[in-house]
C-alpha cells in the first residue's frame, strides 16, 4: 500500500461534467483529487480488504437476526417502539437490501478495523464505481500507469444485477428519492436510476418533499401516483420522526434500504459487534458512553449514534481531547478505540469497502488532514499494481 503522486488527466473536469459529476468540486475546493492514487498489491485488496468486508458483513448480518428478538437491544439502538413490528416483519419476509459502504482504518500493516457501517444511505458511490473507473482506463491509456494495472471495483455490474433481482421479472415504476437541495445526493440517485433502467426498471426521481399520503394512508409521488417500490436516501431515523412517519408500519410500498437496515445504520452497532465478537481482529473495542468499561479505551473517539459527515465527533489522546468537529447531532453516544489508519504528510486516509447485496463491491479512499473524516475530504482513486 503505497500513496504516489500522478499527473492529472487534463479534461477531467469536463469529463466529469458529462458523466453528471458536477460535485468533483465543492465550494471552490476540489472534491475528486487525482493528483495522487493510492496503489495497492493484490493480496492486500483480497486478504486484508475483500475478505474482512465479506466477514463483517455476514457478522451485520447475524446480528440483525438476533437483534429483532429483543427489545432491550432495540431500545439502545434507539429504535422507536412503534417500529419494532415494523423493522422485525421486513427482517422475517426477507426484504433484500441494496449496498452499503464499511468505513475502515487501514495502514498496509494492521488488519483493517471497522470504524462504522454506512448501511442505509452511503454516499460517494458514483465516484466510486464508474468515475474512478473511467480514470483507471485513461491513466493506463495514456501511459501514466502500467498496462495491466487493475482496481478493486466490480460495483456497477453488481448494482445492475442487484436491482435486476429486485426487480424479479415484474413490471413496476421505481420512484427514488433524495432530499431536494442536496446536490450529491441527487447525482447519487440520477446514478442509481441510471443502473435500475440497465436492470430493466421503469424510474422516477424526485425530491423526497414531495412524498404525500392519500386517503388510504399510502405514499404517492406528486402527480398522485401510488409508490410502490421506492429508493429513499434518507435516513430511516429522520423518516422515524417525520410527521408522517406513523403511515410506515402500513404502507404497502417496498423500501429500498429496507426496514431492517435500521439496525446497522446507527453507531450503536459497534459496541454490539464487539459484544457478539470480542477481540474480532477486524473489530475495535466499542462501548456505549455510559459503560464504566469506556475507561478502559485509552486513546478513543466519542461518536454520537446518529451523527453523519464527521460531525460532533471527538478524538481523545492520552485523557485530552485532541480533535473535535461541530455539527447538530446529540443524545446518546459510544466511544471506540481510536484506529491507526494510513497516514501520509498532512492527513490521514480511510478506506470504504462497499457491499453489494451483502457481497463485497470495491472501494473508494477518502483523505483530510485529520482523524476525522469530515464532508470536506477528498476523495482519491486507487489501482492494483500488475503481476
Amino acid at each position: 500500500m503505497q500513496r504516489i503522486r500522478l499527473t492529472e488527466r487534463p479534461d477531467w473536469r469536463m469529463k466529469a461534467e458529462s458523466y453528471g459529476f458536477p460535485f468533483h468540486t465543492i465550494g471552490g475546493e476540489v472534491y475528486w483529487d487525482e493528483s495522487i492514487a493510492w496503489r495497492f498489491s493484490l493480496r492486500e485488496i483480497e486478504e486484508d480488504l475483500e475478505a474482512p468486508t465479506g466477514e463483517l458483513e455476514q457478522l451485520c448480518l447475524a446480528f440483525v437476526a438476533e437483534a429483532i428478538k429483543h427489545p432491550a437491544i432495540l431500545t439502545r439502538l434507539g429504535i422507536p417502539e412503534m417500529y419494532w413490528s415494523f423493522v422485525r416483519e421486513s427482517w422475517q419476509r426477507g426484504d433484500r437490501n441494496l449496498y452499503g459502504r464499511f468505513d475502515l482504518a487501514y495502514d498496509g500493516k494492521t488488519p483493517a478495523k471497522l470504524l462504522e457501517y454506512n448501511a442505509d444511505t452511503p454516499t460517494s458511490l458514483f465516484e466510486a464505481s464508474v468515475f474512478q473507473w473511467s480514470w483507471l482506463e485513461d491513466q493506463m491509456a495514456a501511459g501514466g500507469l502500467p498496462a495491466g494495472s487493475d482496481q478493486f471495483n466490480s460495483l456497477h455490474e453488481r448494482l445492475v444485477k442487484a436491482l435486476r433481482n429486485i426487480r424479479r421479472g415484474q413490471h413496476f415504476l421505481l420512484h427514488l428519492a433524495s432530499v431536494a437541495d442536496s446536490q450529491e445526493d441527487k447525482a447519487t440517485v440520477a446514478y442509481l436510476a441510471d443502473c435500475a433502467r440497465q436492470a430493466g426498471l421503469e424510474t422516477k426521481e424526485l425530491p423526497i418533499e414531495q412524498i404525500g399520503i392519500d386517503s388510504g394512508g399510502q405514499f404517492t409521488d406528486g402527480d398522485d401516483v401510488l409508490i410502490r417500490v421506492l429508493f429513499k436516501l434518507y435516513p430511516w431515523e429522520w423518516l422515524f420522526k417525520e410527521a408522517f412517519g406513523r403511515h410506515l408500519p402500513a404502507a404497502r410500498t417496498q423500501f429500498i434500504e429496507p426496514p431492517w437496515k435500521a439496525l446497522l445504520s446507527t453507531k450503536g452497532l459497534m459496541p454490539m459487534l464487539w459484544e457478539m465478537a470480542p477481540n474480532h481482529k477486524n473489530l475495535l473495542a466499542s462501548y456505549f458512553a455510559d459503560d464504566p468499561r469506556c475507561a478502559s479505551l485509552g486513546d478513543r473517539v466519542e461518536k454520537p449514534l446518529h451523527s453523519r459527515e464527521g460531525a460532533n465527533i471527538r478524538v481523545i489522546r492520552a485523557g485530552a481531547e485532541t480533535q473535535s468537529t461541530p455539527g447538530d447531532y446529540g443524545g446518546p453516544a459510544i466511544v471506540q478505540a481510536l484506529a491507526p489508519t494510513a497516514e501520509f504528510p498532512g492527513g490521514h486516509a480511510i478506506i470504504g469497502s462497499w457491499v453489494v447485496a451483502s457481497e463485497p463491491a470495491g472501494i473508494g479512499i477518502r483523505e483530510d488532514a485529520g482523524l476525522i473524516t469530515r464532508d470536506t475530504a477528498r476523495f482519491v482513486p486507487h489501482f492494483i499494481e500488475g503481476e
